[in-house]
């Protein structure tokens, strides 16, 4: 399974107005503090969680407004806008085939779909004290192998990768529509689109959440690749905890199950000590750690892993002694390894806790957890997505500029009203921008950097 996020619009969420970015496998988005970088994470990460939980859950699920006074929905709405409403829209590649909640693997009829979805905020009454969203419109439309190419734009190998991820066709109409106070889940195949089953608007979850059989493969590969998309952030106490068993051997989020991961990917691989050194050559390649062998310990009597580093001098010690940001850069690295991994991954400043002299270590590591465009996904090069944030200058020197967005908050009127909202262009003379985009002296606030540093960006003269 995996998914490329080719496209995102949003309005009405936080400073999100009128807001659209074009992704690639790797995109950095940078820009200062405080100018709403995270708001398109928290954008992405509420539209994933609308595709499988009631919208006051994925409410609740916000990390900025979990924080506060237990996710109030209208924290969400944008500051001044006389309408409360949010609109989505998402271009996606789901994967060519996906599993039912019955276990049935079906096909979608095809991969390459754009989801929109309207909300509409409902204020609190005397029987309910708290506000709620509510669907207005929602829709899954195709977009045909003919059309690919003008919604795929970052540099890619036709034949071989938009060959690989993009198939199907369809000459009828929508997957699911919006007429009225209706929405309707229309069959895949064989029936020109003909509808299946109805829904009334106004519902407090989303109709692509409630598909969870083989009836609608379209729609459930795209549930399920909407639900699949992982925030990361990765917390120290997660990371140095041993795992039992019987723990989920995936890295979560917060990067816990860091050792039943690395035992699953080393059982499964075919040569589990080639796996473990490759893991250990990246950990000493950073300055400072002399770490010669990487392997995962299993305590039979306790029933727990737990991984293990064994150093220059050859002393064997926990992973969980190693500093907060070498954990962080060790998790990237498994997750590297496991051909399972695949999806849209987000992950807030990969600086955090690295030494200036590890910022190429790290950077290198997390674009290269990225699929490879120019070659068909497999195993050995998942089709995953990487985007990360920053402010700084040390990352955005490092970033090949194809690869950035430039983010700064700008005053613009919407809706008859004034307001602060977040704004990203890509570089002048890449895939993102072909011109009247952003130039090096836009990027001149984050080259203030330590003398000796290389104040270029890559590729920009």
């Amino acid at each position: 399974m995996g998914c490329v996020l080719t496209r995102l619009e949003v309005s009405g969420f936080k400073n999100l107005v009128g807001f659209a970015a074009e992704f690639g496998p790797f995109t950095c988005i940078a820009g200062e503090n405080g100018v709403g970088k995270s708001n398109v994470f928290d954008a992405i990460e509420f539209l994933s969680l609308t595709a499988h939980r009631p919208l006051t859950e994925a409410t609740q699920g916000i990390r900025s407004t979990a924080e506060v006074r237990a996710g109030l929905p209208e924290h969400l709405l944008t500051i001044g806008l006389e309408q409360p409403w949010m609109d989505f829209a998402a271009e996606i590649v789901v994967p060519s085939a996906v599993t039912d909640d019955f276990g049935t693997q079906v096909t979608p009829s095809i991969t390459f779909l754009r989801y929109e979805l309207r909300l509409e905020f409902e204020s609190a009454t005397p029987t309910s004290r708290q506000g709620r969203f509510v669907v207005a419109r929602e829709s899954l439309r195709h977009i045909n192998r003919s059309q690919a190419a003008r919604h795929m734009r970052f540099p890619h190998r036709a034949n071989r990768f938009r060959a690989s991820v993009v198939s199907g066709r369809r000459s009828g109409g929508d997957f699911i529509s919006t007429e009225a106070d209706r929405i309707t889940v229309h069959q895949d195949g064989g029936s020109r689109g003909r509808p299946r089953r109805q829904l009334p608007t106004r519902a407090s979850t989303t109709v692509l959440s409630t598909i969870n059989t083989a009836d609608d493969p379209t729609a459930l590969a795209a549930r399920r690749e909407l639900e699949s998309w992982q925030r990361l952030a990765l917390e120290p106490n997660a990371l140095r905890a041993p795992d039992q068993f019987v723990d989920d051997p995936s890295i979560g989020g917060d990067g816990r199950h860091l050792a039943a991961a690395l035992r699953r990917i080393a059982a499964e691989s075919p040569d589990s000590a080639d796996l473990y050194a490759r893991v250990a050559a990246r950990l000493s390649s950073l300055e400072g750690l002399d770490v010669r062998q990487v392997w995962v310990d299993e305590d039979d009597v306790r029933e727990v892993y737990t991984v293990m580093v064994r150093d220059g001098d050859g002393r064997e010690l926990p992973a969980r002694s190693l500093s907060e940001g070498t954990l962080r850069y060790l998790a990237l690295c498994v997750m590297l390894e496991d051909p399972r991994g695949s999806g849209l991954l987000t992950l807030e400043e990969p600086e955090n806790g690295i030494h200036p002299a590890n910022l190429p270590r790290m950077v290198e590591l997390v674009g290269d957890l990225a699929v490879d465009p120019f070659e068909a996904p497999s195993p050995d090069n998942p089709l995953r997505q990487v985007i990360v944030n920053t402010h700084s200058p040390g990352v955005v020197q490092l970033i090949d500029p194809p690869n950035l967005l430039l983010a700064r908050e700008v005053s613009t009127t919407f809706d008859g009203r004034h307001v602060r909202v977040l704004e990203v262009e890509g570089l002048r003379d890449t895939w993102r921008q072909r011109s009247d985009g952003a130039t090096k002296a836009d990027f001149l606030p984050y080259l203030v950097a330590p003398t000796g540093a290389q104040l270029a960006i890559h590729g920009v003269a």
